[in-house]
């Protein structure tokens, strides 16, 4: 979803955290610092949120901004599609999560499905790298990378519950719950379910 002035807070926030951070003269470094205000004050206004809450976690970062990268896991059993209830909005999703410094995607794919939903699993391939502005996701302060790993299933049993999630299942293609759509769409998931099967199939781009 493109929302115009919070694309333009984005970018204004993007070129003011790099100023700070390369520039040397005092007035450019001055300038850059009412730019991240401007910024900031955009996105209280037009999102009705505190400009405190704002300024911590839209621009409260150091040194060059670069996309934040989410990582999600496909796991088919049967072919039916793990997913986890989200205790932040009741609503389903893939396993997974921001990734982990330290880790790689892999790793963190692994992670991610076994303290979210209980199961073993081991990276099989990549089959897309999204970026979450060109799907139809809610409008978001970050830019996001979605990457979605395929894994195969191979131990561990269904979790209860964890720190952020309430349960975990697998469904059918034709019998999909309620989708978190801010981690995960429809379409999205309906992608993975074909990419998934095809094993032919290219990883998906954008």
């Amino acid at each position: 979803m493109n929302i115009p002035w919070l694309e333009w807070a984005k970018e204004i926030q993007a070129i003011s955290q790099a100023g700070l951070t390369y520039g040397e003269n005092g007035y450019d470094l001055e300038r850059y610092e009412a730019l991240r205000k401007i910024s900031v004050e955009m996105m209280s206004y037009f999102s009705e949120t505190p400009i405190d809450k704002v300024t911590d976690l839209f621009a409260s970062d150091t040194g060059y901004q670069t996309p934040k990268v989410d990582i999600r896991a496909v796991v088919l059993r049967e072919n039916k599609l793990l997913l986890v209830k989200e205790r932040a909005d009741g609503a389903w999703a893939l396993p997974g999560g921001w990734a982990d410094i330290g880790l790689t995607p892999s790793e963190v794919a692994v992670k991610e499905t076994h303290e979210e939903a209980g199961y073993d699993v081991k990276p099989v391939r990549l089959l897309a790298v999204f970026d979450k502005k060109r799907h139809a996701h809610p409008p978001s302060a970050n830019h996001v990378y979605k990457m979605f790993i395929l894994c195969e299933l191979v131990g561990g049993e269904a979790l209860e519950a964890g720190l952020e999630t309430t349960g975990a299942q697998f469904f059918d293609e034709s019998e999909l719950p309620p989708l978190s759509v801010e981690r995960n769409t429809a379409e999205q998931v309906q992608r993975m379910f074909e990419l998934a099967r095809d094993h032919t199939a290219q990883t998906l781009l954008d």
